[in-house]
């Protein structure tokens, strides 16, 4: 089954995502410099990273435990 059509694939693609993108910006800022176009989406989900943080961080750890115990 697609990730797009199972609601928990979804998400843990979503955050997946998110961490990566948080993580190239902050290891190589050039690379997302681009706020427009293809990589603008990529850059969104760096800022969105960067700014909900600990919202992530529940999020990734919640999605772990689900994964673990289902």
């Amino acid at each position: 089954m697609s990730a797009l059509f199972n609601f928990h694939s979804f998400l843990s693609v979503v955050l997946l995502v998110i961490c990566t993108c948080t993580y190239v910006k902050m290891q190589f800022p050039a690379i997302l410099e681009q706020k427009t176009g293809f990589r603008g989406f990529f850059w969104k989900a760096a800022r969105i990273g960067e700014r909900l943080s600990p919202w992530v961080a529940v999020g990734c750890f919640a999605m772990g435990v689900s994964i673990i115990f289902s």
